[in-house]
């Protein structure tokens, strides 16, 4: 019996129909995760290179039987499938999703690296992940509700509730 993990993923866009853009890569994810919850939806000024348009960004949390590298190339796939394009890093794209968090796990391979490593500095992650899991213990120890009041939020503008993926 394979034993599900709870996954919580950033997402993010700010090419095209952003919101459009989001909605089927949550539809895709509910293809590979159970019990898919999302965050509200929110606006936030481009992160690492500034010249660019703002993202509308959300977390989801789901559970999945996938291990953590097939998870990732599901992920890229929908990315791949919704328009993402090789580009700078940091740079201007459809879709970008990101596996934040899975199970309690840190995993540090060179294809990936869990828990995110600018997720604790990214007020665009943290906001949405604490509409989810305010509570929830990182595995570093650090609480999710708590790390929020650490990073710049000024920024940030919440668009609309979790129903923007319905």
């Amino acid at each position: 019996m394979n034993t599900k993990v709870g996954v919580f993923l950033g997402l993010g866009a700010n090419l095209g129909d952003r919101r459009a853009t989001l909605r089927a890569a949550v539809r895709r994810i509910r293809e590979v995760a159970a019990d898919v919850r999302v965050s509200s939806l929110y606006e936030s000024a481009p992160w690492g290179v500034t010249d660019q348009p703002a993202f509308l960004n959300a977390v989801a949390r789901g559970f999945t039987d996938l291990p953590p590298l097939e998870l990732l190339e599901a992920m890229q796939s929908i990315e791949g499938e919704l328009g993402r394009l090789p580009g700078t890093r940091w740079g201007p794209r459809a879709i970008d999703i990101d596996i934040l968090l899975y199970g309690a796990e840190s995993i540090d391979q060179p294809r990936l690296v869990v828990p995110h490593p600018y997720m604790t500095q990214r007020g665009f992650v943290l906001r949405p992940l604490a509409d989810l899991a305010a509570g929830l213990t990182l595995p570093d120890g650090s609480l999710v509700g708590e790390l929020l009041t650490t990073v710049d939020q000024s920024d940030l503008r919440r668009v609309e509730g979790p129903e923007w993926a319905e």
